[in-house]
């Protein structure tokens, strides 16, 4: 098999492996707050936002050690062992306690780092500059076929149900877990790239005076497992200093606040608009299965398929907002501004128009390819403007993203919709408008490179 084929096969068997963990987790993120609501205990006091917020905020924290972890044991056992953390926090729902749901809201924020930094470095060093665009909407596109299947089986679970059950919460949850250890497994199939090419004898004998000089001094300097984790970690913190990370910082904490909003705040109001009718429920699922079609849509067209990239990133950019802004106006006009404080009664209030479960489902298909847009061209600039660091620039790109996403999910506690929707609407054009500076500047330094190269 060649290089390049073997290269492909490992980004098909990331995308999968990641396709089946968050079918998992996506899922339980997208139904825990209304399957806690119906929780038959009174020794139970757990918020869905709450845990989220938990989770987003140790994952922030994490990613600062993270490229150490995935120096020291890399990255194909630090996504396994990561995985395994998923799987136990989806666990936990089958019979959830208080104190076992914090505590594993906790361990999953540290896998979640550990995870997605381990992510980004197999999707780099399986990728070349002109493959790092397929390459992120390939492995995109698989991992938000999650979206899809996760919720279609919930449509089908719950449709019809006003109230869900302690039968219906175990039986999708241990589904869930097993599915989700299916992808953990399927890590170990990556297989490791083939190195370089060896330089040509006219380039070797060019180094080789300076090899020969330098051959004693580099056993003795070679650094151990503990340097290198060190190298990582400080490299990790000087990454959020450069002026690139800098400029993409906005629009990464968009995807945060964004993430936050149709992952878990938007299938809640939808359950909780009771003028949708008695199947608001398994609404959710339908919505979210809506919020995959976007996102794998956007995936393929943006990324696998690459037909933008004669014209740069950031006309996918531009289409992801005004995308979400169509979105976000639409959803403003159609959901009540108390659903996401709802009980679980949901809401009688209505809106600006008549309630439209159409209108509803659309929006979901907004929400997913809008966050499509973004993504992949957020993966792709990354990977190609820190080709050498992979690992920690991807860690300061989830450290932001992550801070943000918990933030929201504290917030979601206490903000009504609109107010909500204002919050993202600001952010979303200040995060554009720095995008675009960093695809100038990243396509200015490729034009000097190639100049160079002549």
């Amino acid at each position: 098999m060649s290089p390049e084929r073997k290269n492909l096969l490992n980004i098909v068997i990331l995308g999968f492996g990641f396709m089946f963990m968050f079918t998992a987790f996506q899922t339980c993120g997208n139904i825990e707050q209304t399957v806690l609501k119906s929780f038959n205990s009174t020794e139970f006091h757990g918020s869905g936002y709450t845990s989220m917020a938990i989770i987003y905020g140790v994952f922030s924290a994490s990613n600062m050690i993270a490229p150490s972890v995935v120096t020291v044991i890399g990255p194909q056992l630090s996504m396994f062992f990561s995985g395994l953390l998923y799987s136990g926090y989806i666990a936990m729902f089958i019979y959830p306690y208080t104190w076992s749901f914090y505590t594993a809201s906790v361990l999953v924020g540290i896998g979640a780092a550990v995870l997605w930094t381990a992510q980004g470095n197999v999707l780099t060093i399986n990728s070349t500059d002109d493959t790092i665009g397929r390459n992120s909407g390939i492995f995109w596109a698989l991992l938000q076929f999650s979206l899809f299947f996760g919720n279609l089986y919930i449509y089908c679970a719950w449709h019809g149900h006003v109230h869900i059950t302690d039968k219906d919460r175990q039986t999708v949850f241990i589904s869930l877990t097993v599915i989700s250890l299916v992808g953990c497994f399927l890590f170990f199939l990556i297989r490791k790239p083939d190195p370089e090419p060896a330089p040509s004898e006219e380039a070797e004998s060019l180094l080789q005076a300076e090899s020969t000089e330098s051959c004693s001094t580099a056993s003795s300097a070679r650094p151990g497992l503990w340097s290198q984790a060190l190298d990582a970690f400080v490299k990790a913190c000087k990454m959020f200093a450069t002026k690139e990370m800098l400029l993409l910082s906005v629009s990464i904490a968009y995807t945060g606040l964004e993430l936050t909003f149709y992952s878990g705040v938007y299938g809640t109001c939808i359950g909780a608009m009771t003028r949708f009718g008695q199947d608001a429920k398994s609404l959710i699922g339908i919505s979210g299965i809506c919020i995959g079609i976007g996102e794998i849509l956007g995936g393929s067209v943006f990324g696998m398929l690459n037909k933008c990239s004669r014209f740069g990133r950031n006309p996918v950019v531009l289409l992801g907002l005004i995308t979400h802004y169509v979105a976000f106006y639409l959803i403003f006009l159609n959901i009540a501004s108390d659903a996401p404080i709802a009980p679980e009664e949901g809401t009688n209030l209505q809106a600006y128009i008549t309630p439209s479960v159409g209108v509803a489902l659309f929006c979901s298909f907004l929400l997913g390819l809008g966050d499509s847009c973004f993504n992949t061209q957020l993966l792709s600039i990354i990977g190609f403007t820190f080709r050498d660091n992979s690992a920690p620039a991807f860690a300061a790109f989830k450290f932001i993203q992550s801070i943000m996403a918990a933030l929201a999910f504290f917030y979601s506690n206490y903000l009504l919709l609109h107010w909500q929707l204002l919050i993202l609407v600001i952010t979303g054009f200040m995060g554009s408008v720095t995008f675009f500076m960093a695809e100038w500047a990243a396509e200015s330094s490729r034009r000097e490179s190639d100049y160079d190269s002549i």
